[in-house]
């Protein structure tokens, strides 16, 4: 199917091209691939989109010695499943602190993409040593070996890390950060509580709220929402610098990868669901040349707490609409 999307989109670049620009005065077209969605932050970004559902503590970067905080070289031991209220069941190591995945690894066959700084902040998870506690099946626990040589545990083919800032045992203040890092189910999936798998949804979607209708939806469940004082045309954006932190970017979302999105838009060709090429550097999605985001502050999947927060963000429709305000 995608071959076929491609082929096509070839034949008509020169005339997308065109209608983009007219449309909405945009840089790029749909990408030919999926992308992460999600904060565009750097891999080891952990100031950006947590959800703090910790005790909130904080790190310390030079305190290596820290009661409780994570080292890159700290065995895991025998692993446990504990549960937390937002997030059901999270996979921690022996010392309770949570496992964590990242969006930009890969399972099949497993690699880990957190080096250097990223690794500092996120320590990979040793495979010395593991054992399955209680109510984790032994087959889905393996290793992957790093660029540098070491062995990193793996929960159904994801490297598994630990998050710097968490403390204390049953600390998640790495879920969410970046739109890239979520804590590990016993299974391997993400611990998102909320009840559907967000690994079976498409990069955006829909759902239906029970206050607010048919919104959309990131591949994580996370309601999407869009900031009144971006311009649609020309294509601005009013969100820079700190207002990122809370209001992580949607990446790129390859067209193929949606599910119940108005896909062209009312510019005057028919064209806006496109990429924003932003000042700052970072790519964009859009919906009817609309900028979209998500809200650190959504803990979990049907969370819409950045529903109108300053007057200003609203969470969108499929057809690139705000819920519960008009359009200036």
């Amino acid at each position: 199917m995608k071959t076929s999307w491609r082929s096509a989109s070839l034949v008509v670049s020169a005339v997308a091209v065109l209608a983009l620009t007219t449309a909405c005065g945009s840089e790029t077209a749909p990408p030919a691939s999926s992308q992460n969605v999600g904060a565009t932050a750097a891999a080891g970004d952990y100031g950006s989109a947590g959800t703090g559902l910790g005790n909130g503590s904080g790190y310390d970067a030079g305190a290596a010695g820290q009661e409780g905080a994570a080292t890159p070289t700290a065995s895991a031991g025998e692993l446990s499943v504990s549960t937390n209220e937002e997030l059901g069941e999270v996979l921690t190591d022996s010392a309770g602190l949570t496992l964590y995945r990242f969006d930009k690894d890969v399972a099949e066959p497993p690699k880990s993409n957190c080096d250097g700084d990223c690794a500092t902040k996120w320590p990979p998870v040793p495979a010395d040593d593991v054992t399955a506690g209680a109510g984790i099946d032994d087959a889905v626990l393996g290793s992957v070996t790093r660029s540098d040589g070491t062995k990193q545990l793996t929960v159904d083919g994801w490297p598994a890390y630990r998050f710097a800032k968490d403390t204390q045992a049953g600390d998640v203040n790495g879920q969410g950060v970046g739109g890239t890092w979520y804590a590990l189910a016993p299974t391997g999936k993400k611990a998102q509580g909320g009840g559907a798998e967000a690994a079976d949804l498409p990069g955006l979607s829909t759902r239906k709220d029970p206050k607010l209708g048919e919104i959309v939806i990131d591949k994580n469940g996370h309601t999407v929402y869009r900031f009144m004082k971006d311009s649609p045309w020309p294509m601005k954006t009013a969100c820079t610098g700190e207002c990122l932190e809370k209001w992580p970017v949607i990446a790129p979302v390859d067209a193929e990868d949606t599910e119940g999105i108005d896909l062209k838009g009312s510019g005057p060709r028919g064209q806006g669901y496109v990429v924003f090429d932003r000042p700052d550097g970072i790519k964009q999605q859009t919906i009817d040349c609309v900028p979209i985001y998500t809200f650190a502050g959504d803990k979990k999947p049907g969370d819409t707490n950045g529903q109108g927060v300053g007057g200003t963000w609203f969470a969108i429709r499929p057809d690139g609409k705000p819920v519960g305000a008009s359009e200036k």
